[in-house]
């Protein structure tokens, strides 16, 4: 299998924009079909009803599209494709690259399994703490269309290997130092992000337990609570701030990304002799690679950032003046002290 995925990259890649594109279309014609009151209690997303046909179909009509397999029963379709092609395509693609380093080169660095590693724990995560993504944005608000559908089987497992998909090609060793520098900025990023969702979706449970019975809230007209103190009362959405944090050790172990592959028998200073003979040395080319290698910091700030405005958007409407109180309260929005 390993094999196959390398060897059939842009294959795969071509066949996972292709389900997007049918998948997106099928819960778009299918949302037709959603009634007032629907008594199998479906809904349509507020924001995938405009009228315009190209954008309701992008964004998503239908809430949570399901629909029923034999032996199966039941499958939320947008919450399988998150956690299933999604989260576990990015392992299994980075698990082949892993091979491939070790089949180019007969070793695997340091780099590449402590990348894997941690994003196998980030996916992991999500799957064992499958009810808090009950709880996120793009389930309770977004409609399962084309930017969610392409997001789920394109974007996360093509995207986020670039990483190891370069560190099979190009090997970079971090030695002890390296690993205990990453491992503590990803400790320290992991903590605040499962900390802070864990107790926000406890209080939502039940919260009255003795884990956050003693925090401070505001009681709004909706019947809603909003959180000041914990985690919550640091920043309105801190676990995005720790989210970020646990994006830089995906990027910084590649380095000043970037390589020259040349001929057989070339014998260049510092290189590396691949599988079929060829040479790899840093060259001109250094430095050129990080906008593929560290593309995923920069865009997951600006996912991050746009996501914050989306929801601070839907919940002025929602809570009005109580809103505009809570922001007086919980100041900074993302990174306490700067954003």
């Amino acid at each position: 299998m390993w094999t196959f995925i390398t060897d059939n990259y842009l294959q795969l890649l071509t066949a996972n924009i292709l389900i997007s594109y049918a998948i997106s279309t099928f819960v778009y014609v299918r949302s037709f079909s959603v009634k007032p009151n629907d008594a199998q209690h479906r809904l349509l997303a507020p924001g995938g009803i405009t009228g315009n046909m190209l954008y309701d179909w992008f964004i998503g009509r239908e809430l949570n599209p399901r629909i029923t397999l034999p032996l199966l029963g039941e499958i939320d379709i947008k919450e399988f494709m998150e956690l299933r092609p999604g989260m576990l395509g990015w392992l299994l693609i980075n698990f082949a690259f892993i091979a491939k380093q070790y089949r180019t080169y007969g070793f695997v660095t340091d780099s590449i399994v402590f990348i894997s590693a941690v994003q196998m724990l980030y996916v992991l995560d999500g799957q064992f703490m499958e009810p808090a993504i009950l709880t996120t944005i793009d389930i309770i608000a977004d409609g399962f269309g084309m930017m969610l559908a392409f997001g789920d089987l394109v974007w996360v497992p093509f995207l986020y290997t670039q990483q190891v998909k370069y560190l099979s090609t190009h090997p970079v060793s971090l030695g002890p130092l390296g690993l205990v520098g990453m491992g503590a900025m990803l400790a320290v990023g992991f903590s605040i992000f499962r900390l802070a969702n864990s107790q926000k979706n406890t209080f939502k449970l039940n919260p009255d337990d003795p884990a956050v019975s003693h925090l401070k809230y505001i009681d709004t007209k909706t019947g809603s609570r909003l959180l000041v103190s914990g985690w919550w009362g640091v920043a309105r959405h801190i676990n995005y701030f720790g989210d970020w944090i646990q994006s830089w050790p995906y990027s910084l172990p590649t380095g000043m990304a970037g390589y020259t592959i040349l001929s057989a028998g070339t014998s260049a200073p510092g290189s590396l002799k691949m599988g079929d003979g060829r040479e790899l040395v840093p060259g001109e080319a250094k430095g050129w690679g990080m906008v593929f290698t560290y593309f995923y910091v920069l865009y997951f700030a600006v996912l991050l950032v746009h996501r914050e405005g989306r929801d601070d958007e839907k919940c002025a409407k929602k809570y009005g003046e109580d809103w505009t109180k809570y922001k007086k309260i919980v100041r900074w929005k993302i990174i306490p002290g700067v954003y």
